[in-house]
C-alpha cells in the first residue's frame, strides 16, 4: 500500500485519535518518571505571551485553558447540531444527559464525603464529580461503528453538562475571588454572539473575533475559560436541512482534524506527566484514595444509571436510540475517567499540601485507567453480544 494512502486511511479512521491519545499518555508517564521529567515540567511551567495585555502564562495554562477551549468548541458544535437535527432533537433524548450528569456529580461527591467527612481530606469532595471529556470520548471512539452514534452523543452531552457543573463547583466553592467586571463583560459578549445569530449573520469570522474576547474575559474573571468554547458553539448558526451546509457544519468540519490529531494529543502529553513515588501506593488505601476511586468508578456508574432510570420511569426521558442498558453501564464507567479536571480540583482542594496532592493524583490516575478499561470492555462485549443475537 502507498504510504500516503496508508496515512490517509489511518487519519480517517475514527479509532485512530483514541490510539494516539493513549500512546501520548504512556509517553507522558515515561517522561515524568525519567531523567527528562524535571526538564519537561520546567518547559510546561515556562511563561510565554504578552504581559502588556495580561496574557503571559505558563505553557500548561495555554494548553489547558486555550487549546482545550477549541476542543470544547468542537464538541459544543456537535452537540448543537444533534439538538437541531439529530439524536438530541427531542426533549426526552436531550433531557437524559442532564439527569445522568446530575446523578454523576451528586453520588460520587456523596461517596467521597462518606469516606472523608471530618477528616483532613473533607474539602476534596469535588474531585470525583468531574468527567474528562477528552479521554472519555477518545476511548469510546476506539470502538468505532460497534457503538451506536446515539451513545457517543449521549456521552458527549453528559460530559459537557458534567464539566459545566464542575466549573460551577470550582467557581462557587474553590475560587478565591471572582472578578465581576470581567464576568459581566463575558455576559455582554455572549449576548452579542446570540444577537448576531438572531440577525442571521452567517460569516464565521464575526463569531470567532467576539469568541476570542469572550475567552479573554472569562479567563480573567476566575471562571474556567473553556466554557467560552461551548457558549461560542451554541451561538453559531445552523439549520435542520441536510441539503444546505450551515456555518456550524463548515466550522465543525474544519476543526475535526486539528482537534483530534493535534490538540487532544498535546493535552494528553502535558497533563498525565505524573511522577510516581512510594507513598502513592499507600495513599490508595487511605480514605482519600478510597473516596476518589469509589466516587469515580462506583459513584459515576450508580449515579448516571440510577438518575437515568428514574427519568425514564417517570417518562421525562428515553434511552438513546438503538442503545441498551448494558451500553449505559459502559458509559457509566467511561464517565469515571476523571484525569485533568479531577486533578485540577485536587490541586485547588489541597493548596500547598504536595504530599496529599500527589496521593490524590495517583488515585485519580488509577481510577481513570480502571474506568477506561471497564467501560471499553463492557461496551465491546455488549456490542458482540448484540451481533450474536441479531445473527
Amino acid at each position: 500500500m502507498n504510504l500516503s494512502v496508508y496515512f490517509k486511511k489511518f487519519f480517517n479512521n475514527s479509532q485512530s485519535s483514541g490510539i494516539i491519545l493513549i500512546f501520548c499518555v504512556l509517553i507522558s508517564l515515561l517522561i515524568a518518571n525519567s531523567s527528562a521529567g524535571e526538564g519537561f515540567q520546567h518547559f510546561l511551567d515556562n511563561e510565554i505571551g504578552i504581559g502588556l495585555f495580561h496574557l503571559k502564562y505558563p505553557v500548561s495554562i495555554w494548553i489547558n485553558d486555550g487549546l482545550m477551549a477549541v476542543f470544547f468548541l468542537l464538541v459544543g458544535l456537535e452537540i448543537k447540531r444533534e439538538m437541531v437535527e439529530g439524536e438530541l432533537s427531542s426533549f426526552k433524548n436531550a433531557s437524559l444527559p442532564i439527569f445522568a450528569a446530575i446523578g454523576g456529580m451528586v453520588v460520587p461527591a456523596a461517596i467521597y464525603s462518606i469516606f472523608n467527612a471530618g477528616t483532613a481530606y473533607a474539602n476534596g469532595w469535588g474531585i470525583p464529580m468531574a468527567t474528562d471529556i477528552a479521554f472519555s470520548l477518545a476511548i469510546i471512539s476506539m470502538l468505532g461503528s460497534k457503538i451506536p452514534n446515539s451513545i457517543k452523543i449521549f456521552l458527549a452531552a453528559l460530559a459537557i453538562v458534567d464539566d459545566l457543573g464542575a466549573i460551577l463547583v470550582i467557581a462557587i466553592f474553590y475560587t478565591e475571588q471572582i472578578h465581576w467586571t470581567y464576568l459581566f463583560l463575558s455576559f455582554g459578549v455572549t449576548a452579542l454572539l446570540f444577537l448576531l445569530n438572531f440577525l442571521k449573520v452567517t460569516k464565521i469570522i464575526f463569531y470567532i473575533i467576539p469568541g476570542l474576547f469572550l475567552w479573554y474575559f472569562l479567563h480573567h474573571s476566575g471562571i474556567h475559560s473553556t466554557i467560552a468554547g461551548v457558549l461560542l458553539a451554541f451561538s453559531i448558526p445552523t439549520n435542520a436541512s441536510n441539503v444546505e451546509i450551515s456555518p456550524l457544519e463548515k466550522l465543525e468540519h474544519t476543526l475535526h482534524f486539528p482537534v483530534s490529531f493535534l490538540i487532544m494529543p498535546i493535552f494528553a502529553l502535558t497533563n498525565t506527566n505524573i511522577a510516581f513515588n512510594k507513598g502513592m501506593i499507600e495513599g490508595l488505601t487511605s480514605t482519600l484514595g478510597l473516596g476518589i476511586i469509589g466516587g469515580l468508578i462506583i459513584g459515576k456508574l450508580i449515579g448516571i444509571n440510577l438518575f437515568s432510570l428514574i427519568a425514564i420511569k417517570f417518562k421525562l426521558s428515553s434511552l438513546p436510540q438503538n442503545s441498551s442498558w448494558t451500553q449505559m453501564i459502559g458509559v457509566g464507567f467511561l464517565a469515571g475517567i476523571g484525569f485533568t479536571m479531577s486533578i485540577f480540583i485536587a490541586l485547588l482542594s489541597f493548596k500547598g499540601e504536595i504530599e496529599i496532592q500527589d496521593h490524590a493524583k495517583f488515585a485519580i490516575l488509577i481510577a481513570s485507567f480502571l474506568a477506561a478499561f471497564l467501560g471499553y470492555l463492557i461496551l465491546n462485549l455488549g456490542s458482540k453480544k448484540k451481533e450474536v443475537i441479531e445473527n
